[in-house]
């Protein structure tokens, strides 16, 4: 007798084969279609001549500036300014005390003083002489040797009078003006410190002019003359469309290989204050320039590229990126034209070939 069990099984076997056997090639169910990649594109541009400014950055400062210094030594004892106040030409800022100063210019007032008074004594002497000469009682050397005497009591006078002068401007020194109206910047002394020649105690600026100085590598040198006007960005607020400055000053090519030459760019007044971040924009030259946009370039280990969509399916095409500008990049590729769609979102999940539903 056989059991149930295998009885069950054994019909179970039959039936599945029956239907293997009913079955055609032909119904056996298809490969599921690969699922399109969304993504977001963007056109290639360029392929016509472009004028792509290299932007250098510096900082916009005052035409007119000025770090103040004494030339003569001393302790400083007044500062009758405060930092940001504006002061006229010929204003007090600074001064200092010398012990030697005063005692130097009384001495060589007195100095001249004597000298001028026994420049006059010879003076008479060598007059009242020269009418005994014509007389014929003083000869003539004693007469040469009265206007000897006469003439080198001059030149002491002339020496002294020029020592006094320099002692009455070296205790001027010790006190500072404005040499042009403006606004103090900083003041770099403490009172009550001693100050040594040549020490830098406040610097002063003109609000009246503002430059940037940016420095260029030596073939720049040759796109950018005298007058010529160039676009400024402010760093701080890009939102704000570029102002334009004006070459004043450019610097001539040196012998030093790599060395990067200043180029003077004046400001239009009231725009920007001094201390402001900005880049100065310097146009080589007039190029065709073939530009996608910045997200879209991928870098891997065998190179950089972009995805081209043609035809709902993505190709990974070859590029060299020559240079940013802005949020574009400027690139090389013998399979990319202007007007092509290249990806610039969704390439995370994107390879080479596969089917791209466009957003």
């Amino acid at each position: 007798m056989i059991p149930l069990r295998l009885s069950v099984t054994a019909l179970t076997l039959v039936v599945f084969s029956a239907l293997l056997g009913g079955c055609k090639a032909g119904d056996v169910a298809p490969e599921t279609t690969q699922m399109a990649v969304s993504v977001r594109v963007a056109e290639v541009t360029g392929g016509q001549a472009m004028a792509i400014p290299l932007r250098f950055s510096g900082i916009v400062r005052a035409t007119r500036r000025a770090t103040l210094t004494f030339q003569v030594s001393g302790t400083l004892t007044s500062q009758p300014v405060e930092l940001g106040q504006k002061v006229a030409t010929g204003d007090v800022l600074a001064r200092l005390y010398n012990p030697a100063l005063e005692p130097a210019r009384d001495s060589a007032r007195a100095n001249l003083d004597e000298l001028l008074t026994r420049y006059e004594q010879a003076r008479r002497e060598w007059e009242r002489s020269s009418q005994l000469h014509e007389r014929g009682v003083v000869s003539e050397q004693s007469l040469e040797q009265l206007a000897a005497r006469r003439d080198g009591l001059s030149a002491s006078v002339a020496t002294a009078r020029a020592a006094l002068a320099e002692a009455s401007q070296m205790l001027a020194e010790s006190t500072l003006r404005a040499p042009f109206d403006g606004r103090v910047e900083a003041q770099l002394v403490e009172n009550d410190e001693f100050v040594a020649v040549g020490q830098p105690v406040i610097r002063l600026s003109s609000p009246q002019g503002r430059e940037v100085e940016v420095r260029v590598p030596a073939y720049l040198l040759d796109h950018v003359s005298l007058g010529q006007s160039l676009p400024v960005w402010s760093v701080q607020n890009r939102s704000l469309p570029a102002g334009t400055g004006t070459v004043v000053e450019i610097a001539q090519a040196g012998a030093v290989r790599g060395e990067l030459h200043p180029v003077l760019v004046s400001l239009p007044a009231d725009t920007l204050e001094p201390g402001v971040p900005v880049e100065v924009g310097i146009v080589p030259d007039q190029e065709a320039a073939t530009t996608v946009p910045l997200l879209s370039v991928i870098r891997r280990p065998e190179g950089v590229s972009v995805y081209r969509v043609r035809a709902g399916i993505a190709h990974r095409v070859p590029v060299v990126v020559e240079r940013i500008v802005g949020e574009r990049v400027v690139v090389r590729g013998a399979e990319l034209s202007p007007g092509d769609q290249v990806v610039y979102a969704g390439m995370t999940r994107l390879a080479d070939g596969d089917p791209v539903e466009v957003r």
